[in-house]
Order: structure tokens, then C-alpha cells, then sequence
């Protein structure tokens, strides 16, 4: 098979660079309020602070509430930027958008090997899917510390393989993460689904309140189904309106995609970092990053995620299914495999998951999550700083 070159945009569009900022921004907010929920765990008021998360609202806990409430707004973000990348982004050309997805399945698989071959047949078995997802915010944070010698190309490889790992985190929690179901309520939720895009394809209904109506009623009808009420979100940004010759960006999806960025990385991650992140550092913490399911994790997270992303676009470059951008080496790659093993929000949203009946193994397993993915941060910053002063010292 021929190979066939690739050419990313240089000039990043106007939606791409808002995203871009929001992201950015939500990174160092996380940082803060994590930091902040960790103190507040284990100070004095810390049982106080914990209870707070526990408390019942309409029936729901206010961490359920978040979880699956607050999230699945975030979660209808990222559906609305993987339909924007679908139409007019990077994923919009195959060709262009093989590279990043052969990054995000080996982004993925490997990790998960790891935990796999770390935790066959035990308890911590189900955290398989917690090494798997990359934290968008925090990836692109790093990458926006480094200044304007970062390529554009790389910033849209990094974007497009984070997403579409948080598709295949959705997929994971859908298929795996289930722990009862009902038919009937699920039923429902499809249909109202297949009403809303009705709507759109047949209609061309273009006010986004019966879309988000109905929205309302799919994440209700999800919750009450035992499929994870998040899954709705995803589910939702494809049934509204997106126009490719929206110049003005004043279609459904662009209009919301618009909106959402500044809520979503201002104040629904922020809360989730809040009420998600307050773990209570107990004495022997450290021997717990020795157990199978902590080594998975971090393993996965920080050699994993680097060797899936470099060795199945090294497999496809090298069979002439895609080739890399034109202004990005092996090296790039190797630093967003790096960067990928932030993850963070995601993990720490499948941790809660994978472990809803043991408060110890979610303790744990968070620190391993916030340790790998700080390492990940770190070890990032330092590969780009080395590779940009490189390039800098050879002009």
C-alpha cells in the first residue's frame, strides 16, 4: 500500500483555539481546587468535608449528583467537539484521522494489558479501564506552558486521540461498567433518541430547547436503565444540528459547543475535582502503591500510554496506512504518548466505578491516579522543553 501524506492545518480555526484556552485554563483550576480538596480531607473538618459529598439531594447523593449529573454535561461537550472533529476537524479526512485513532487504541490497549497481567483474576481486576483514558485539560495545559513553538499539528494530534480515548472510555463504561439493567428504561432513552435525531435529519429542527428537552428526559431514562446516565451526553451531542458550512458558527452544536466551554472548565470540572478528589491519607499509604492494582495503574499510565501511542503509529506508518504530519517527528509522538498518561479525570471517574463497595481501594487507587499523572505532567513538560531548546539551539 502507497503511502499517502498528511497535512494538518497550521492555522488552528477560531472554535479550536476557544477550546484550546478553556482547556488550558481548567488545568491549573484543577490543580488548585484538587490540592485544595485533599488539605480540606485531611484537616480537622475533614470527616465534615467528606459528609458534605454524601449528603441527599431529591434521592441522589451531591457526588451522584456530580457524577452523573454535572458530568454528563461535560460528557456532551466532548460529543459535540468528536461531531465537529467528525465533520470539519481532524477527523473529518480518514486519512488524516487514522494516525490519531491507531494512537488512541494503542493509547488504550496497552495500558490496559498492564493492569490486566498485573490483576487477572483478583479483586482489583475491574480497574483494568482506569489506566485507559487521557486527561484533555491537563495535556493541553502542559503543551500551552511550552509557548507558541509547540506545532500547531501537535496540538490537534494530542486533542484528537485524547477524544477519541474519551469515546472509548464511554464505550468502556456502557459495556463493562454496568452492574444492572433495565431493558425498559433503556428502550426508552433509545427512543427518545432516535426522536431527537428525527428531528434533526428529517425536520431540520433548529432551537436547541427540544434537544435539550429531550436531553433532560434520555439522561433520566439512562440513570433509571443502569447504564451509566453520562452515556446520554455523548449520545445527545449527535442528535443536535451541525452545519459543515457554518461559517459563522451558528448552528445547534456550535452554538452549545460555544457555551459549554466556559462552564465546563470553570465550574463543572472544578466541582468534580472538589468532590472527587478528597482522599484521606491514612498511615502505610506508600506500601499500597506496591499492590498490583496501584503498580497497574501507574504502569499504565506512565509506560503504557507512551509505548500503545508510539507503537501502533510506528505499525501504521510502517505498513503505509498513514504517514506523520509534515511538521512533526518521532519525537512529538513519543511526548504526546507521554502526556497521554495524564489521566486524571477520567480514571478517577472509572475508578468510582470499578470499585463502588471498597472506600480503601478507591483511596488508593486515586493516589496512584494523581502520582502517575503527575509524573506523566512532569516528564512531559521536561521532553518538550528538551525538544523545543533543541530546535531552538539548530536554527
Amino acid at each position: 500500500m502507497s503511502k499517502t501524506t498528511i497535512t494538518l492545518p497550521i492555522k488552528l480555526s477560531n472554535t479550536f483555539n476557544q477550546f484550546f484556552d478553556s482547556e488550558k485554563a481548567s488545568g491549573i483550576l484543577l490543580i488548585i481546587f484538587t490540592l485544595a480538596s485533599i488539605f480540606l480531607a485531611n484537616s480537622a473538618i475533614g470527616h465534615e468535608y467528606l459528609s458534605v459529598w454524601k449528603t441527599h439531594v431529591a434521592g441522589l447523593s451531591l457526588e451522584h449528583w456530580i457524577n452523573d449529573g454535572l458530568m454528563a454535561i461535560f460528557f456532551l461537550l466532548i460529543g459535540l467537539e468528536l461531531e465537529r472533529e467528525t465533520y470539519v476537524g481532524e477527523l473529518s479526512n480518514f486519512k488524516n484521522a487514522l494516525l490519531p485513532i491507531f494512537a488512541a487504541v494503542g493509547g488504550m490497549l496497552t495500558p490496559a494489558l498492564i493492569h490486566f497481567s498485573l490483576n487477572q483474576a483478583s479483586s482489583t481486576q475491574s480497574g483494568v479501564g482506569v489506566p485507559m483514558a487521557t486527561d484533555i485539560a491537563f495535556a493541553l495545559g502542559v503543551l500551552a506552558l511550552l509557548g507558541s513553538r509547540i506545532p500547531a499539528s501537535l496540538k490537534v494530534f494530542v486533542v484528537a486521540f485524547a477524544v477519541i480515548d474519551d469515546l472509548g472510555a464511554i464505550v468502556l463504561i456502557a459495556l463493562f461498567y454496568t452492574t444492572k439493567l433495565s431493558l425498559n428504561y433503556l428502550l426508552a432513552a433509545l427512543l427518545v433518541w432516535l426522536m431527537l435525531i428525527f428531528l434533526n435529519r428529517q425536520f431540520r429542527v433548529m432551537s436547541l430547547l427540544p434537544y435539550i428537552v429531550g436531553g433532560a428526559v434520555m439522561w433520566f431514562l439512562m440513570l433509571k436503565s443502569g447504564i451509566h446516565a453520562t452515556v446520554s451526553g455523548i449520545m445527545l451531542a449527535f442528535a443536535i444540528p451541525f452545519s459543515v458550512k457554518d461559517e459563522d458558527q451558528k448552528s445547534p452544536s456550535h452554538k452549545l459547543e460555544n457555551f459549554l466551554h466556559k462552564p465546563v472548565a470553570f465550574i463543572i470540572l472544578p466541582i468534580f475535582a472538589l468532590a472527587n478528589t478528597g482522599i484521606t491519607i491514612e498511615a502505610g499509604w506508600m506500601n499500597e502503591l506496591l499492590s498490583a492494582n496501584s503498580l497497574g495503574v501507574m504502569l499504565g499510565l506512565i509506560v503504557g500510554k507512551p509505548l500503545g501511542v508510539v507503537l501502533f503509529c510506528f505499525l501504521a506508518v510502517t505498513a503505509g496506512i498513514c504517514q506523520l504530519p509534515v511538521d512533526l517527528k518521532w519525537l512529538h509522538i513519543v511526548g504526546a504518548g507521554i502526556l497521554g498518561g495524564i489521566g486524571f479525570t477520567m480514571s478517577i471517574f472509572i475508578t468510582n466505578l470499578a470499585f463502588p463497595a471498597s472506600i480503601e481501594t478507591i483511596n488508593a487507587t486515586k493516589i496512584a491516579i494523581l502520582l502517575a499523572s503527575l509524573s506523566a505532567g512532569l516528564l512531559g513538560f521536561i521532553w518538550f522543553k528538551l525538544l523545543t531548546t533543541a530546535a531552538a539551539d539548530s536554527d
